[in-house]
């Protein structure tokens, strides 16, 4: 079918944070593209960027990427009622904290730097993967415990230190529409094929740090398809 732009899209901006990447992308197993619920039709791209573009501004907005999924998860019925964001820890994959991980935590040479990875999940849909390098000495033994020996999400684990986010970069990974839309009077899209979803969407590093200014952990965050398993949305004219 054809589609002429229209003025809803022209409200989508993609937000973009200038910044340095910290660590390896991560990478999921499955990395070929997957249908979705959503149709492979022009309006259901245009909603599907639109929803895309939410939840990176809302994560852009908190300072917690576990208590954001959590609200994102309940909102969209991702999970049965009241399930929260656990961590399933990726163990074996250990990463080194770099020259210049060391310098974004303002680390000496010396001091320890921890690692961890984990698959944010919300029942069994994994909405993220992360890797995260902290300095212990400067959590609480109780949280360092909990992130040693559980699953807890780091999130969750550090709520207590009224941390601040600073965002380095944010990135789509995936872009529904085709490059030079906004010029174009018309793109043809599929009528029936299922919308196919590549199995990572949205790229976040940041750097948490303590209300004194304090950093404290330095991460990478990738977003999965999973966040858009549900059904496109029907617009009424």
């Amino acid at each position: 079918m054809t589609f002429r732009a229209s003025t809803l899209i022209r409200a989508i901006t993609l937000t973009s944070v200038a910044g340095v990447a910290l660590g390896a992308q991560p990478s999921m197993a499955q990395d070929l593209p997957a249908a979705s619920q959503w149709p492979d039709t022009a309006t259901a791209r245009v909603e599907a960027l639109a929803v895309l573009q939410t939840l990176n501004a809302d994560l852009l907005s908190n300072a917690s990427a576990t208590l954001t999924l959590d609200r994102w998860c309940a909102t969209h019925k991702l999970a049965p009622a009241g399930a929260k964001i656990v961590a399933q820890r990726v163990r074996g994959q250990d990463k080194p904290a770099d020259a210049q991980i060391r310098e974004t935590l303002a680390v000496k040479p010396d001091e320890p730097v921890a690692y961890r990875r984990v698959r944010l999940a919300c029942g069994d849909r994994v909405l993220s993967e992360a890797d995260n390098w902290y300095v212990p000495s400067r959590l609480t033994a109780d949280m360092n415990e909990a992130l040693n020996s559980s699953d807890v999400a780091f999130g969750r684990a550090v709520q207590s230190l009224n941390f601040t986010r600073t965002n380095l970069s944010a990135k789509l990974l995936w872009h529904p529409l085709p490059e030079g839309w906004e010029m174009a009077t018309d793109f043809s899209a599929s009528t029936t094929a299922s919308l196919a979803l590549p199995p990572l969407l949205l790229e976040h590093h940041a750097v948490l740090k303590l209300p004194d200014g304090t950093p404290f952990s330095t991460l990478v965050e990738s977003y999965t398809r999973s966040v858009l398993d549900f059904p496109a949305p029907t617009l009424r004219q």
